[in-house]
């Protein structure tokens, strides 16, 4: 079986730590080097559900997309839910190891599993990273359909292929537009609005979209805005990342499990449509 250090080493060469956001908190956060790995298990959340999951498998390395402190802590108390994760974490033996933005921008990266789940083929980054000369690194990713779809038939594609949330998928834009070419990105994706316009795609697909950056986005613009659950959208990279790491074992000869929580950890659980028009009483 192979050591923590050889499973994290390759880990870092998919998703090297130094192509991380300055803000981001990626890397290991728990586990000797030198223990055993036999059992993987990828999720996006470090949520305790996940942890409970980990423990039950058997797993000795659990990798996530989200980091568990992005802001940093000065405790680890187990009165506070992360601190309660660490102590499970470290009193099962299980190590953690989390790749987020520089999972993000990498080729293959979360993106491109989002395009995967959804059949699009991937043409170029919607953002490029300016440091890789193959041009294949970046964030988000611009898409082409195989064939045109109305925007309200290619978000009904989308709720079918992407996993089930309370969310679902909302719409913004005419539904009978037809789109032919889609920006992706996996997350929150509103900041990257100017990129997705100067590729001229017909749609972007992406989560966490607010209210006034969706208004003027759509004002006097033929952009159809598709908006899927945070976790949905980024759920996909784990099969695609628990393939790579398959591939890596089989080359080694390290014989690892590798598993994909299939553990639903979007934060919204209920979804209520309103049935009360603007201005009637309830």
């Amino acid at each position: 079986m192979p050591r923590l250090s050889d499973v994290i080493a390759e880990l870092d060469a998919l998703w090297p730590p130094e192509r991380a956001e300055q803000w981001d908190a990626v890397g290991t956060v728990a586990g000797y080097p030198d223990a055993e790995v036999s059992r993987v298990l990828f999720a996006v959340d470090p949520v305790q559900e996940i942890v409970d999951e980990a423990v039950r498998l058997g797993a000795d390395l659990l990798v996530t997309h989200h980091p568990l402190y992005l802001r940093g802590t000065t405790t680890v108390a187990a009165g506070h839910f992360k601190g309660r994760v660490v102590h499970d974490l470290i009193k099962n033996d299980i190590a953690l190891h989390v790749a987020h933005t520089n999972a993000d921008t990498a080729d293959p990266g979360v993106s491109d599993a989002l395009a995967g789940a959804l059949d699009l083929r991937v043409v170029r980054p919607l953002v490029p990273d300016d440091s890789d000369p193959s041009g294949r690194r970046g964030l988000g990713r611009v898409c082409e359909l195989d064939h045109p779809l109305t925007l309200r038939d290619f978000a009904e594609h989308a709720a079918k292929r992407l996993p089930a949330t309370a969310q679902g998928i909302r719409v913004a834009g005419n539904p009978d537009a037809l789109v032919r070419t889609v920006a992706v990105s996996g997350g929150s994706g509103d900041s990257l609005f100017d990129a997705v316009r100067a590729t001229g795609a017909d749609a972007f697909l992406t989560a966490d979209l607010r209210h006034h950056p969706v208004s003027e986005a759509t004002q006097g613009s033929p952009l159809g805005l598709v908006d899927a659950a945070h976790w949905a959208t980024e759920w996909p990279w784990c099969e695609l990342a628990a393939a790579q790491l398959d591939e890596i074992s089989d080359r080694h000869g390290w014989d690892l499990r590798v598993h994909v929580s299939k553990t639903v950890t979007d934060p919204w659980t209920a979804h209520a449509a309103s049935t009360t028009t603007a201005g009637a009483p309830n």
